[in-house]
């Protein structure tokens, strides 16, 4: 870090205006597989270039850029919204009390990935410049909240460091399910850490699940080809369709993860007489499989469960990750040996009373959730009774 250096932040209309080399050496500082894709210049241009953001979507992409001497030293991905769709972190209640109340709550800036409830580091920064590189974004969208008199800006599903780390905004802790691999060797061994009770149900959900009738493939990198994204984007948008009104993403974008992302994906697919008839969308980072969506043309008990939690666990442990994130919500992850883990997200309330008011809920919501977190883990799917020691 040179302290010597000018430090300029600029506001853009895309993350396609800044090089590839330049955003990932703050996104991915050091190469290699990233710690999560989302937040890689690849994974962001290929919403924008998709339609999948930007105009008539209610996210504008304005992505902040820090340079010091030139030279490109923190990046992250900031968005005008219109809109609380999309980001898994709801504030509708907020929306409404603030425009009952007279004020206009959109738009607001939004430090997110796109439709993506998957932790990540959100102010990217340069080696050396994670203080005054996160200190300059911070800055910048609060000046741009100011100057434009809008109500608020937040950032979500940051990391634990990065909420602790951001002087007058607000906390706020949500939960999650994950599943942690504790140096299984197989999915057996990871049964064997289970009651037997739920270790019985889960390997008859298995059988029950792998025995409609077909097969289920892994697929990544250059096994992946065109027809099977032509399969996903029907399951995709009949999930769609019935969780949101219409799919978030375009079929564009199924196209251009193909064409750069390959090797970022796992595409776990079930096929029957020759044709697709259910997936699950996974993307790799280096330690985490990120469980994104999920779909089907025909149902079949426990199919959804399989492709989306126990073929991720199988091949997580395969591949050594040492986690699983299965996306947001789902209490039912527990019975499949997910636990719940905290979410965190940063606020930045304009008004000082609403402020006041929304701080005095996030108080009260973050003790009620560390509580939850600390009674469910200890009832969770790990505990034994005295006596289920055999199946």
């Amino acid at each position: 870090m040179d302290a010597q250096a000018e430090v300029v932040v600029d506001l853009l209309n895309g993350v396609a205006e800044v090089a590839a080399a330049d955003w990932d050496a703050c996104a991915n500082p050091g190469g290699g597989v990233p710690v999560d894709p989302f937040t890689t210049h690849r994974f962001l241009v290929a919403l924008e270039r998709s339609g999948s953001v930007g105009q008539g979507t209610g996210w504008a992409p304005r992505p902040l850029v820090v340079r010091a001497g030139g030279r490109v030293v923190a990046v992250a991905p900031l968005y005008v919204k219109t809109h609380s769709q999309g980001e898994y972190i709801f504030d509708h209640a907020w929306a409404d009390a603030w425009e009952r109340a007279g004020g206009r709550y959109y738009p607001k800036l939004q430090l997110a990935v796109p439709f993506t409830p998957a932790t990540g580091r959100r102010f990217l920064c340069a080696p050396g410049w994670e203080g005054a590189g996160r200190a300059a974004l911070l800055a910048a969208m609060e000046r741009v909240v100011a100057q434009n008199h809008l109500s608020s800006a937040h950032v979500t599903f940051c990391t634990g460091d990065e909420a602790t780390s951001a002087p007058g905004w607000l906390h706020r802790v949500t939960q999650q399910f994950h599943w942690v691999n504790r140096g299984y060797a197989g999915y057996d061994n990871f049964l064997a850490a289970l009651s037997s009770r739920k270790r019985k149900a889960l390997r008859k959900e298995r059988a029950v699940a792998q025995g409609f009738g077909g097969t289920i493939r892994a697929l990544t990198g250059n096994d992946l080809r065109p027809e099977h994204w032509d399969a996903f984007w029907r399951f995709y948008q009949d999930t769609g369709s019935r969780k949101w009104g219409r799919p978030y993403l375009t079929r564009a974008f199924f196209d251009a993860l193909h064409e750069t992302m390959r090797d970022d994906v796992l595409l776990v697919l079930a096929e029957r007489g020759g044709r697709p008839v259910a997936g699950a969308l996974n993307f790799i980072g280096r330690e985490t499989l990120f469980g994104r969506y999920w779909g089907c043309v025909e149902d079949h008990p426990f199919l959804h469960f399989e492709l989306c939690y126990h073929q991720a666990i199988d091949w997580a442990i395969a591949h050594a990750l040492a986690r699983v994130e299965a996306g947001a919500q789902g209490e039912h992850k527990l019975a499949r040996g997910y636990l719940p883990s905290p979410v965190h997200s940063l606020h930045w309330i304009a008004d000082r009373g609403f402020r006041d008011a929304v701080d005095r809920y996030l108080q009260a919501e973050r003790a009620a959730v560390d509580e939850e977190i600390e009674v469910v883990t200890a009832w969770g799917p790990f505990r034994r009774n005295q006596g289920e020691d055999h199946d």
